[in-house]
């Protein structure tokens, strides 16, 4: 048996509402498989959140929800949201449970990969030839910026502030920084400095920081508008991209084309230390909840990323990543690709197939069916 520790992981599932329970349900499956194979001891505890906590109990992130949280070693979200409850006032709305969530477990930085895979260059709107080689990682300040700033109505008038220091650029700069150094060494920051003082004390305190602290790395800024084009244009000079919550939200999603589909990008939030919530970027889709064909690669890959980051298991990580490659490989694609693509529960059974012949389960501690 392949024991990649001893210690014993507790991580709080919350499928949410839409597709968030579908995809769960598939990530479920494979991680009882992969503690089976590696020899993990792996615990889920299911909770409430979104939409379907409010429907439960009035608060889209209920006391027993974030109790749990703080006793574990990370987050599995499905997806919460939905246009049943678009109407409800602002506090009762399913987003506010994960707005809640990042600001109450300290949750500033989040982490999207997006990497082309060969087998999905058709699938993509970009031109086949500038998709070759494209790995880069958006990093994304999360619990900043005009999402949590004060809001307000004056009669006609709207007004959204957006914030930041010093201190919060800072400490997602350095987590910037530590990923660059384990990838190509390259960072472009994303900003509006010809437009936004916000912006302006971005530039300012990221260069200073990779000059004194990070000299063995190359930064560059670019305006968010040119960062638009050119994630279009030649997405793969690109490595780490750092940039602020309200354009790391935008390009990020624009990005997920160049993969060919939102249903196959994870994402992980984190803090200081190992803990995080990890959740596919595509979010509740309620046209097509309940019909069992929500695409599962992005809680996959999310999940993958939660064995790796916050567990501490990267050859588990590793399993379920060249897994997964390997059903794209195949053709094993769901009908947001393909007209007569596969089910959720096909793809499920696909990679957990897969996964077993490339980790052989030790005798004495059989995959869950």
């Amino acid at each position: 048996m392949n024991t990649e520790t001893a210690r014993s992981y507790r991580i709080v599932a919350l499928p949410g509402d839409g597709v968030g329970g579908e995809v769960y349900s598939a990530a479920r499956e494979v991680l009882l498989q992969l503690a089976g194979q590696f020899g993990l001891d792996i615990t889920l505890d299911e909770q409430l959140i979104g939409g379907a906590a409010v429907d439960a109990c009035g608060d889209p992130l209920p006391a027993a929800t974030s109790a749990a949280c703080r006793g574990a070693d990370a987050i599995l979200l499905g997806a919460v949201g939905g246009p049943k409850w678009d109407a409800n006032p602002p506090a009762q709305r399913p987003e506010q449970g994960l707005l809640r969530i990042r600001a109450e477990f300290k949750l500033f930085c989040n982490l999207r990969p997006v990497v082309t895979h060969p087998a999905l260059h058709r699938f993509s709107p970009i031109r086949q030839d500038r998709l070759a080689g494209v790995d880069l990682m958006i990093v994304r300040e999360l619990t900043g910026g005009i999402y949590f700033g004060e809001k307000r109505r004056e009669g006609d008038r709207a007004i959204d502030i957006s914030t930041y220091t010093r201190a919060e650029i800072e400490r997602v700069t350095r987590k910037a920084c530590d990923r660059a150094r384990q990838r190509g060494g390259r960072i472009t920051h994303v900003d509006k400095s010809n437009v936004l003082e916000t912006s302006r004390l971005w530039r300012e305190v990221t260069t200073a920081l990779v000059a004194s602290d990070y000299p063995d790395l190359s930064l560059e800024h670019m305006l968010v508008d040119s960062a638009a084009m050119h994630l279009l244009t030649r997405p793969a000079s690109f490595d780490v991209v750092l940039t602020e919550n309200l354009f790391g939200d935008i390009l990020s999603d624009e990005a997920s084309m160049l993969c060919g589909s939102m249903g196959l990008l994870p994402s992980a939030s984190l803090g200081e230390g190992d803990f995080g919530l990890y959740e596919p970027v595509h979010g509740s889709a309620p046209d097509i909840a309940g019909q069992g064909i929500a695409n599962p690669y992005a809680m996959l890959l999310s999940s993958a990323m939660m064995l790796r980051h916050s567990l501490h298991c990267p050859a588990a990580a590793d399993a379920l990543e060249d897994s997964i490659q390997q059903c794209w490989t195949d053709g094993v694609l769901t009908r947001d690709l393909v007209a007569d693509g596969c089910t959720t529960r096909e793809v499920t059974a696909a990679v957990r197939h897969r996964l077993r012949s490339r980790v052989p389960p030790s005798s004495h501690a059989q995959p869950a069916e």
